[in-house]
């Protein structure tokens, strides 16, 4: 059983043959020896939101959103009131003269949007009737406004009053939206970084925007497949499929933007506008969340149903300088890559790279992990396809936290 949960696992399909990807049962780094499975949800799990240091909620195809303790397990809330599937949720701080409450916002495919009371779990507010299913969700906690985005991109206020909207867009509905200087906001984009934004494509194409002047400071493009010539031949792309070059998920730190790619894991650095390190098969499956941890630790879940953990490690430089060529051998396309009639910022002219090393896994899930959210570093939640969401737990810690509780009852018994 233990060896089921910790990587016993055998492969599903081709990956690269390094023993580094067949981790085993033996996770030195890999604290999350304890785990709690959570059932509530009747169909898949899309999104976990945290609402405070004790508490997250979980959505999915279900229509219900669940309010969960992430210490003990136990369900505080089931919020009901959607007929079809969640498609977005985040958190909304209500602000009072005496207080500040934590609510939930979800939106569905009913096309309605509702806010929650988290310490109640009643509904306060809802929105029906809408143009479309609502996509994405984005709380201006400073200015007070909520947007939605989907064929129309909305802002509301907190009354929940419709301020103004945009126009249609039948082609392709808005997936994502972020926040940026100056009151502006970019759709269909992913994390903020500072003073620059990330944006992806399904044909592997990775840009970086200035968020203040809207020019492109570096662009990237990523193949899942290319000829393995001589790096002082021409490089030959080779047409991969589009899933295998898909970037599915942007995340990052500010420092570095870790992009999932197919069932890779690519790292790409902001300062030296170039990717340093890699994992073209990261995964058996697609890769479809990703994040870097305070710690320096990656953590990326996918379709085959794992989450692994990784470490950047520094190389050796290399003997010369890397060219575009030692680039295209390994899948990047040629270095220094732009549209036309683009003016890119130059990357440094000395790359560092470095090594993406699997340190653990976690194999639980019997579907497709949607995503994860951490809790400091002693819980981890997952939810899957599977209908479950399990909570990972650093072994040692619950193991102390046991004792400790077993040594006061027995203090307060007087060792009876």
């Amino acid at each position: 059983m233990l060896r089921w949960l910790l990587g016993g696992r055998e492969a599903q399909g081709p990956v690269e043959k390094t023993t580094v990807l067949f981790i085993g049962e033996e996770q030195p780094k890999n604290s999350y020896t304890e785990l709690q499975v959570l059932k509530g949800h009747f169909d898949m799990v899309r999104f976990l939101v945290r609402i405070d240091d004790f508490r997250f909620a979980s959505a999915g195809d279900d229509g219900i959103v669940l309010l969960w303790n992430v210490q003990t397990g136990e369900r505080l809330h089931e919020l009901r009131g959607h007929s079809q599937q969640i498609t977005a949720i985040t958190r909304f701080q209500k602000h009072s003269a005496e207080s500040s409450c934590p609510m939930i916002l979800s939106a569905s495919s009913d096309r309605s949007v509702s806010l929650w009371d988290a310490d109640t779990g009643s509904r306060v507010q809802t929105v029906t009737d809408l143009h479309s299913s609502v996509k994405c969700l984005l709380v201006l906690e400073r200015l007070d406004l909520w947007l939605s985005g989907g064929n129309v991109l909305c802002v509301w206020n907190r009354n929940f009053e419709l301020l103004c909207k945009t126009e249609v867009f039948n082609d392709a509905g808005i997936t994502a939206i972020i926040e940026l200087p100056k009151n502006c906001i970019a759709a269909a984009m992913d994390k903020e970084l500072n003073q620059a934004f990330a944006s992806g494509s399904h044909v592997g194409e990775l840009i970086v925007w200035d968020s203040l002047d809207w020019t492109i400071q570096s662009y990237e493009r990523v193949f899942g497949d290319t000829a393995q010539a001589d790096i002082q031949s021409e490089i030959k792309l080779l047409s991969p499929k589009q899933n295998e070059m898909s970037v599915q998920h942007l995340t990052s730190d500010g420092e570095y933007i870790i992009a999932a790619i197919g069932s890779g894991i690519y790292v790409y650095s902001l300062l030296t506008k170039n990717v340093i390190a890699y994992r073209k098969t990261a995964h058996d499956s697609d890769v479809l969340h990703t994040l870097k941890l305070p710690n320096g630790q990656l953590i990326s879940c996918s379709e085959d149903g794992s989450v692994r953990f990784w470490v950047l490690q520094d190389l050796p430089p290399p003997a010369e300088h890397a060219s575009s060529a030692f680039f295209g051998m390994w899948g990047f396309g040629r270095a220094n890559k732009q549209p036309p009639n683009q003016q890119v910022k130059k990357g440094a002219d000395c790359l560092v790279l470095r090594s993406l090393e699997l340190t653990g896994d976690l194999i639980g899930h019997s579907g497709a992990v949607q995503m994860f959210l951490p809790f400091n570093d002693s819980v981890l939640v997952t939810c899957s396809t599977d209908h479950l969401i399990m909570l990972w737990k650093d072994g040692e810690r619950e193991s102390r936290l046991r004792s400790l509780d077993l040594f006061n009852k027995l203090e307060q018994n007087k060792g009876l």
